[in-house]
């Protein structure tokens, strides 16, 4: 008891003739992560405890300087006291170190701000006057706030879950998490899907919005002075793909913080920007904040139903907290739960700060003249186009690209990740720097191609969003609820329930609001033609 022992990430070889089998890998308790300061996933020799030779040599002649010293913990225990038993040993997952996720894990509060942000908040954001056209004042407000809480809880719920101290694990990804509570099949019959169209879906939707607002910016800057011939839209498509793809070879998520950082600056700029010149313009003429209401009780229906989905759809983000989460390290005495929350936060105190003025300004602005489509943006081109000075137009623009540029690297970082994953499956190796460009670049052509294909595909964004609903407003509650294991009855196991349950409803009710509207209105295939 009284001798303290130090303990290494690998076991220490059997004097005996006979060496005992090696048990699985395992790191000191202060180490919750993998290692990640080298692409490889084991210590270099240098930190290992060599192993003593079978034949024992006199202890003169052995140098001190033959078996390096390893790092102990922050602290140390003997291994005999109870502390020391009670501690869960954390297994080390050794390819956690080769992946675009989990490869640094040198994050803190600031850079899980940075990441934050900028997944948080984005163009979706422009569309929320047009719930309050339906809502009207009293009860888009009280919507807006009920969801902004909802979203936040279930988001707390996501961090305090990402690692746990009974077994020491960390769930480094959405999917990891829904596998180990659900588990295998159905996880993936709830949460694949979702989780994919999530980035997948993001970073096309960002392809058409930023080759869109490209432009746009292009007409504004050039006007009618140029001579030259603009690029059409698929071309804008094109270069802003190249623009994201050539971004996309910085390695890792921590190695995109900066990108981050800029994306969530220009986020709250636009945005602010946007708001602040619709309020500064006044109301438009002949304005009315009359709730509209259709010609039928169906249509009222689905009319609020939809404004609901505006809401709902207008936070993002939560298929990337974990992984966000993953980029830091962790131990007993400093989880990371502590920085990471620290940071959402102040994200989502900035968020808050970013889309009330948004709707609650944007509707004062507009009222019901807010276009449906394109929301605050195209109003501010519309209605301010002329009177507006064309460098603040530009600015904005540019702000959005900057935006949709950054906001790519994010979303995409889960797809690189799972790609990546195969290969090293199967080659137990970690993947090349040349296969890993391959990768990316062709991750974002293919999503170039289905922009192009498929540009209809904002269309369909009720109908895949109400099923990606879950994800932020429901699977959090319900993996609480599993892990967790609260007294029946008690406030934490009724707020869990409910909450999951209504974020299930909404989400059926959205699905069937949007096959609704596909029936009803149709859709225009227009396909490899954008708009």
């Amino acid at each position: 008891m009284g001798e303290v022992i130090e303990i290494g990430s690998t076991p220490v070889t059997s004097r005996g003739a006979s060496v005992a089998p090696t048990p699985p890998i395992s790191a000191p308790p202060s180490q919750y992560h993998s290692p990640s300061l080298s692409r490889s996933p084991l210590l270099s020799s240098v930190d290992h405890i060599q192993p003593e030779n079978a034949s024992k040599t006199p202890l003169s002649s052995t140098p001190k300087t033959s078996t390096p010293k390893i790092r102990t913990p922050r602290f140390i225990t003997p291994l005999g006291s109870p502390l020391r038993r009670a501690l869960h040993l954390t297994k080390l997952d050794p390819q956690d170190a080769w992946l675009p996720i989990t490869e640094s894990r040198n994050g803190n509060a600031y850079y899980a701000a940075f990441h934050t942000l900028c997944s948080g908040i984005g163009i979706q954001a422009l569309v929320l006057p047009v719930a309050f056209t339906i809502l009207g004042w009293t009860w888009g407000i009280i919507n807006l706030t009920v969801a902004f809480i909802w979203q936040l809880y279930t988001l707390y719920i996501l961090v305090q879950l990402h690692e746990s101290t009974e077994t020491g694990m960390r769930y480094s990804r959405y999917l990891q998490l829904c596998t180990a509570t659900f588990g295998e099949k159905l996880a993936k019959w709830l949460a694949l899907f979702p989780i994919m169209y999530l980035s997948g879906g993001t970073c096309v939707a960002l392809i058409i919005i930023g080759g869109s607002t490209s432009k746009m910016f292009f007409n504004i800057v050039c006007g009618g002075t140029c001579s030259a011939q603009p690029p059409t839209t698929v071309e804008w498509y094109l270069i802003f793909t190249s623009a994201a793809v050539l971004l996309s070879q910085l390695p890792n998520l921590n190695s995109i913080a900066g990108v981050s950082l800029i994306g969530a600056i220009t986020a709250l700029a636009y945005c602010t920007l946007i708001w602040v010149i619709s309020v500064a313009k006044g109301t438009l003429p002949e304005i009315s904040y009359n709730p509209v209401r259709g010609n039928t009780e169906i249509i009222r229906i689905f009319d609020i139903l939809n404004a609901l989905g505006i809401i709902a759809f207008a936070f993002r983000g939560h298929n990337l907290i974990l992984e966000i989460q993953a980029t830091m390290p962790s131990d007993e005495k400093h989880p990371s739960r502590v920085p990471m929350w620290k940071g959402v936060k102040v994200a989502y105190a900035l968020v808050a700060a970013s889309l009330f003025p948004l709707a609650i300004g944007g509707y004062w602005a507009y009222g019901q003249k807010i276009p449906k489509e394109g929301g605050m943006l195209t109003a501010l081109y519309a209605y301010h186009g002329r009177d507006t000075s064309q460098f603040l137009l530009g600015l904005t623009s540019l702000f959005v690209i900057i935006n949709a540029v950054s906001s790519f690297q994010i979303y995409a970082m889960p797809m690189f990740d799972d790609m990546e994953s195969k290969v090293i499956q199967r080659t137990k190796k970690a993947c090349p720097w040349w296969l890993r460009a391959i990768f990316r670049a062709m991750f974002g052509y293919g999503c170039f191609f289905v922009a192009v294909a498929i540009p209809f595909l904002g269309s369909l964004a009720g109908l895949i969003g109400g099923i990606a609903l879950p994800v932020t407003l429901a699977y959090p509650c319900f993996m609480w609820l599993k892990v967790k294991k609260p007294t029946m009855y008690s406030p934490m196991w009724w707020l869990n329930w409910v909450l999951g349950v209504s974020g299930m409803a909404l989400s059926g009710v959205l699905i069937a609001a949007g096959i609704y509207v596909i029936i009803d209105t149709g859709i225009e295939a227009s396909f490899f033609k954008p708009h």
